[in-house]
């Protein structure tokens, strides 16, 4: 039913190789047989968690974020290592953002972050039974952790004070397992 949708890849060029990102420009046959091309940004993929204090706050970070030029409100999230299992990365993020161990972790999504250019998956975790330890960015992050009560977040969200999609799709899949 949805062949008629379908584009076939025809070929490949790399525009750019960086520390992050990847640029590749493909070429694509659609359905009505004519050749288009489109730019694809490579990304190795990423975790977000979201982290559920004993007490229901949830555990967030503020950061600067460049490229929209203004400081979010957001779940603690990272990168995939080259090769990273997404549930090991989750651990890792969650204590170097936020200086807390999960004794529980769940996978609860994985989903798709603009995949009209990109091939990015975020991998979305609840963590519980959080042990304090001791917060350890990379040298070049700087963040400041932060707690929040869940009617508190969805004020934020529906105020637009909160516009972080990873953290709002994190928050409505914790709504929707409690």
């Amino acid at each position: 039913m949805d062949e008629n949708l379908t584009e076939t890849f025809v070929s490949a060029e790399r525009l750019y190789e960086g520390k992050m990102i990847n640029l590749r420009r493909d070429m694509v046959l659609l359905p009505n047989g004519n050749q288009a091309s489109r730019e694809v940004v490579e990304h190795p993929g990423a975790v977000a968690v979201v982290p559920v204090l004993p007490d229901g706050r949830l555990l967030m970070v503020r950061q600067f974020r460049h490229p929209v030029g203004r400081i979010l409100l957001e779940i603690p999230a990272g990168k995939l290592a080259s090769g990273e299992n997404p549930d090991e990365c989750a651990l890792r993020e969650l204590e170097e953002e936020t200086g807390h161990l999960a004794g529980k972790l769940v996978r609860v999504a994985s989903i798709f972050t603009a995949p009209g250019f990109t091939d990015e998956v975020i991998h979305i975790y609840l963590a519980g039974d959080l042990k304090k330890t001791t917060v350890n960015p990379d040298e070049d992050e700087f963040l400041a952790v932060v707690a929040h009560e869940p009617q508190e977040i969805a004020r934020m969200i529906l105020s637009g004070d909160i516009c972080d999609a990873k953290t709002i799709a994190g928050f409505y899949l914790l709504q929707e397992t409690r």
